[in-house]
């Protein structure tokens, strides 16, 4: 009879619940097995609290004892779902250095120690997976492990928010102000009580990082990704982002910068409504990526839940427990590419920057003459309202992120600007 191939779980969340049910389903358990090419025991689930009621789940296998789960029950792969860096990534070390493989969601112990845990598992021959990480369901992840391996790819854009994208969309759609969209998205569950992870950019930073170590193989840490969250984007941003032929969406990007340097950032952007991203609405996450041979691919499909999540992690298992039965593991992305970092303010893109000005004589000659001064050309200007209620919305051609800042810091300083809004960057058209 083929041995089991014993499964020990940290955390028994929502994604951990759904997971633990599936093992413990016969008809469930019965198809994973058949993927694994043998069986799959669950012999244990470390939790904070064991008082806690968790329907379909076996309380003789509940332990708080997380150390002695994986001293004792010898699992050969361990499925992380606890969340966090410092508690997490000291289990999952010490699964690694036990022989365990290792399945994971968690994108904040990743985005901080992808390299060092990869390192670690390569040394002790076991598998580090973690599709769950990024988007959800989405394989982008195996994509650019295996799929895209030997392609040299040059830039990754991503949706990987659904909270964010669920924001904007609907602002776009109903016309409605970003504190009003967020309290209905609060009461129905589509954004935490403190959604600062979420529309500061913390959230798509990590994935960010995650996404470009694999695309570039280089080391990346959500510490060396600059962001700038959705809070300040207005109405009136999306309504003009709209005459343009464009929709904001905000978007985790990691770009090559000729052939020594990636580009990673996060921030809000106006996408031209014929890309592909531009169709994404609601929830919904994806992932663009271009390749020198491969040309551009979009994955798109749900992006977070309990169950597009668990879904991943599941597919993780299966095939770390398949490994185990062979023998070998995964190939292991390379994260040693001497690739710089670049500066942020060498970053170049068109924007967009909506002012307030006072609505006199000599104002727009002055506003464009900062513009000139920093060496920023105007492709575009629209002013909406009179009086009081006058707004100048600029559409510049392609500038550094420095020429702009000092651009937008003397507007702020001029008597006749009342104040500056979101500046955005332009994503360039589709390519053919």
């Amino acid at each position: 009879m083929t041995e089991p191939i014993r499964v020990a779980m940290l955390g028994c969340g929502t994604v951990g619940a759904e997971v633990a049910r599936a093992l413990l389903d016969p008809a469930r358990s019965a198809a994973l097995s058949d993927a694994a090419g043998g069986p799959l025991e669950l012999v244990g689930i470390a939790v904070a609290r064991a008082d806690v009621a968790r329907e379909g789940i076996d309380a003789g296998l509940v332990t708080t004892d997380a150390d002695a789960l994986l001293d004792d029950a010898a699992p050969d792969v361990v499925v992380e779902l606890i969340g966090g860096t410092e508690r997490a990534g000291r289990l999952v070390r010490a699964a690694l250095e036990h022989g365990a493989s290792v399945v994971t969601a968690n994108k904040a112990l990743l985005a901080s120690r992808l390299k060092e845990l990869t390192d670690l598992a390569v040394a002790r021959d076991v598998d580090l997976l973690y599709e769950a990480a990024v988007v959800g369901a989405i394989p982008i992840v195996r994509v650019l492990r295996t799929s895209l391996a030997a392609e040299r790819l040059t830039s990754v854009l991503g949706i990987v928010n659904g909270t964010t994208n669920y924001l904007l969309t609907t602002m776009t759609r109903e016309g409605r102000s970003y504190d009003d969209v967020l309290a209905d998205a609060t009461s129905l569950g589509y954004a935490e009580r403190d959604p600062s992870a979420d529309v500061d950019g913390h959230d798509a930073a990590q994935k960010a990082a995650i996404l470009a170590s694999l695309a570039f193989g280089c080391e990346v840490r959500d510490a060396d990704v600059p962001r700038t969250g959705i809070t300040a984007v207005t109405e009136v941003d999306l309504d003009a982002a709209g005459r343009m032929g464009h929709v904001v969406r905000l978007l985790a990007v990691a770009e090559r910068v000729g052939e020594g340097a990636v580009s990673v950032r996060v921030h809000p952007a106006m996408v031209p409504k014929d890309h592909p991203l531009a169709a994404v609405e609601g929830a919904t996450n994806a992932v663009f990526v271009e390749g020198a041979d491969a040309g551009p691919l979009t994955f798109a499909g749900a992006g977070a839940g309990g169950a597009p999540t668990a879904s991943a992690v599941l597919g993780d298992l299966v095939c770390a427990a398949r490994n185990r039965r062979v023998r070998r593991t995964e190939r292991a992305p390379s994260l040693g590419r001497g690739l710089a970092l670049l500066d942020p303010g060498d970053v170049v893109s068109a924007f967009y920057l909506a002012i307030e000005v006072a609505d006199r004589p000599g104002v727009l000659a002055a506003v464009a003459g900062v513009f000139g001064t920093h060496g920023v050309s105007i492709q575009s200007m629209e002013q909406i309202g009179l009086h009081d209620d006058a707004r100048l919305v600029f559409l510049t051609h392609r500038a550094t992120e420095t020429a702009m800042a000092a651009t937008v810091a003397e507007l702020e300083g001029l008597d006749a600007v009342e104040s500056t809004g979101v500046l955005l960057r332009v994503v360039e058209e589709t390519p053919s």
